[in-house]
């Protein structure tokens, strides 16, 4: 019979995996108490890393319907439970990671998909969702104006090939007249 103490644990960490985009798992080996904090600072506010039990985590992950991380839950395991921007998470773990070679990226799960440790640092690669929108806007920004050019370049070529036209018609019809006026003279 479960304890009462791990089953609200296991609940506690079903629910952290049920309301998070993505988790991250970590092994924190050879880390201090005072480099975690630092870590945990540096995670910011929509994610909480978490220092778990491998057991307990691995029943709450496959009663979220997460059955991808089984293998990773072995040795000291921590968990970034990831709210928001999971690339902002990820570049500070990797950040982390290179000032302080303790820490190990193992795996984690985005949106219901594993992801390995090198998946999650190509996502740290990428840029911010906030840039990554702003490129798109400019993107469809300039297929706009693009197109909006397109459509007005042949009103504006008539309108030059008109003025052409008057102006040719006003040099030349100072000594010359104009064909109306010759058939109407003889």
């Amino acid at each position: 019979m479960a304890r009462p103490d791990k089953a609200a644990a296991v609940a506690e960490l079903t629910d952290k995996f049920r309301s998070s985009n993505a988790a991250m798992l970590t092994e924190y080996r050879g880390l201090t108490v005072a480099q975690l904090k630092t870590l945990r600072r540096s995670l910011g506010e929509n994610a909480q890393y978490a220092v778990v039990k491998n057991t307990l985590t691995k029943i709450a992950a496959n009663e979220a319907g997460i059955s991808t991380l089984d293998d990773l839950f072995a040795g000291p395991t921590a968990v970034a439970f990831v709210t928001g921007d999971p690339v902002e998470s990820a570049k500070s773990l990797r950040d982390f990671a290179k000032d302080n070679p303790n820490l190990i990226i193992k795996g984690g799960v985005l949106d219901g998909k594993a992801l390995s440790a090198d998946e999650i640092k190509k996502l740290a690669d990428l840029e911010s969702r906030e840039v990554l929108l702003a490129k798109v806007a400019g993107g469809i920004k300039a297929s706009m104006a693009k197109a909006a050019a397109t459509f007005q370049a042949p009103l504006t070529e008539f309108v030059r090939t008109a003025d052409a036209l008057r102006a040719k018609v006003e040099q030349g019809g100072a000594g010359t007249p104009a064909p109306a006026e010759a058939e109407v003279a003889e």
